[in-house]
């Protein structure tokens, strides 16, 4: 059942694609009736459709021209995005794919503009939203280890890496770690330093090994699926609240999107009570 907004013709077929991805997306969500959930996912899409459409119309009434160099980078992103998905030739449709991508440069301008209008949020706002979301800025524990690996696969026998990495470790004295870690290891490059990591990021064998540590330890030679290790940690930091200054631009960034995502609603709502929407089918009827 195709929609008419402002005079445009959308064919049903794009409710139709909008309602599979919000099925794909809501797999295994939504409980109920089928037939109900259906309706539901149909209603919501074809609310989608008609905002994406009134967006557009409202980004259209800027004439002024776009950026040429923009136009053709993102065309040529959404080429090869299209050739991947259909395995086809990443030009076929070339008038298609360009009116899709002015069309989503100039919502983005339309964004961009009503941005800029907006007051940055002030140092009190991010202020008191740390305040009051402390728990959303936990660190868990972190350490800060370097290591040496010698790889166990098809080229190396699990008796041979762990020759190697023997002989490595009878080199190791106070303060030559990475610079072995750099000429033996086969994860080379940085002294093996892994920088600071919680619990769960590493394997669990890794884990299991360097959580009991404290700065300054070496460890035996240990195995992990991936091979022979040998770790040292540098540094421990206890969970804690990450600091107000580590963290104020990332707040200060996310209460300007939120204010930013008001004013589009806004637009948007504004937008819809103002526009023609009909129901193709229903009016021929009438």
């Amino acid at each position: 059942m195709a929609l008419l907004i402002n005079g445009e013709l959308v064919d049903d077929s794009v409710v139709r694609q909008e309602t599979s991805s919000l099925r794909q997306q809501y797999a295994g969500a939504l409980e109920g009736d089928p037939v109900e959930i259906e309706m539901r996912l149909r209603q919501q899409a074809q609310e989608n459709v008609i905002f994406r459409v009134l967006m557009r119309q409202e980004a259209a009434r800027d004439s002024a021209p776009l950026d040429p160099v923009k136009v053709e980078e993102a065309l040529t992103a959404i080429r090869s995005q299209s050739a991947v998905k259909a395995g086809c030739d990443p030009r076929a449709d070339d008038d298609a794919l360009r009116r899709e991508v002015e069309h989503r440069l100039r919502v983005e301008r339309l964004i961009d503009k009503i941005g800029s209008k907006l007051a940055r949020p002030r140092p009190k706002d991010v202020g008191e939203y740390y305040r009051k979301h402390r728990d959303e800025f936990q660190l868990p524990e972190m350490i800060r280890a370097f290591h040496i690996v010698k790889n166990v696969d098809e080229s190396t026998t699990e008796e041979a890496a762990l020759a190697a990495i023997r002989e490595v470790q009878q080199k190791i004295n106070g303060d030559n770690f990475a610079e072995l870690a750099d000429q033996y290891s086969d994860c080379s490059g940085n002294g093996g330093d892994l920088g600071y990591f919680p619990r769960g990021q590493m394997v669990d064998e890794f884990d299991e090994v360097v959580f009991t540590m404290q700065p300054g330890e070496t460890s035996d030679v240990f195995r992990t699926p991936f091979g022979f290790h040998i770790a040292r940690v540098v540094d421990r930091r206890p969970p804690g609240v990450r600091p107000l200054p580590d963290v104020k631009d990332e707040i200060e960034e996310m209460l300007y999107r939120q204010k930013l995502r008001r004013a589009v609603d806004d637009l948007l709502d504004r937008l819809h009570t103002k526009a023609d929407i009909q129901n193709v089918r229903q009016k021929m009827q009438a």
